[in-house]
């Protein structure tokens, strides 16, 4: 999954990129009201995190812009301003959520989680697909009730087709989810991976073909027949 990070304080935001990267999901982040309006505007997102006391743009004018331009990944907003009266206008804004500083790490990533979990229509951490299980909590992917030893590109692959079951989901949406924007990515290692995922899947449900693929346009992701 990518979270789009928009904080002005370097000490906090590199520690919230170490610290994202370190439970899997990849990070684009912006020091800067402008900035981040533009990563949010042309980058692939599913879920942000925005200041409110940003330079250049305050994050509520990048909140309000980006939900005018049709942008509809869900946002918490962080805010050193306590009052109720600006925790509404963060929600008004547009926000999904908020977090008053100081804060630990631990509650705002169930928090984003909770936000990604909902945005694709899940309220609980455990996501399934026929009997294929995947809890975001713990990181734990069962077939059937019995464990997948995953790398971690598999389970980015897994979880991001799991958000969009019934969708059709082509490499390029994979590659740009699962990777920094700097990386040099080759659509090919996509194959790699759903393959991998296919062999450990079936080596425990033969039967089973959870990950379609629809010839020049990607894959789905599908209940047991």
């Amino acid at each position: 999954m990518r979270v789009l990070l928009i904080e002005d304080d370097d000490n906090l935001r590199n520690t919230l990129i170490k610290r994202f990267e370190e439970v899997g999901y990849v990070v684009d982040a912006a020091d800067n009201g402008e900035d981040g309006l533009y990563k949010g505007q042309e980058y692939p997102a599913d879920v942000a995190v925005v200041d409110l006391g940003l330079p250049r743009i305050s994050g509520m004018e990048v909140i309000q812009t980006l939900r005018k331009d049709g942008i509809e990944f869900p946002i918490i907003v962080l805010t050193a301003r306590g009052s109720w009266q600006d925790k509404v206008m963060g929600l008004d804004a547009g926000a999904d959520d908020y977090l008053v500083k100081p804060f630990h790490f631990p509650e705002l990533l169930a928090r984003v989680n909770a936000l990604v979990r909902r945005s694709s229509g899940n309220t609980t951490p455990e996501i399934s697909c026929g009997g294929l299980s995947m809890n975001m909590s713990t990181q734990e992917v069962t077939v059937q009730g019995t464990a997948l030893d995953l790398t971690s590109y598999e389970y980015k692959v897994l979880e991001y087709l799991l958000h969009h079951q019934n969708e059709v989901i082509s490499k390029t949406i994979l590659t740009e989810h699962i990777y920094h924007q700097d990386y040099d990515r080759d659509s090919n290692v996509i194959e790699v991976f759903v393959g991998r995922l296919r062999k450990k899947m079936a080596a425990i449900d033969p039967e089973s073909k959870y990950i379609e693929t629809l010839r020049g346009r990607g894959y789905r992701m599908r209940s047991k027949d």
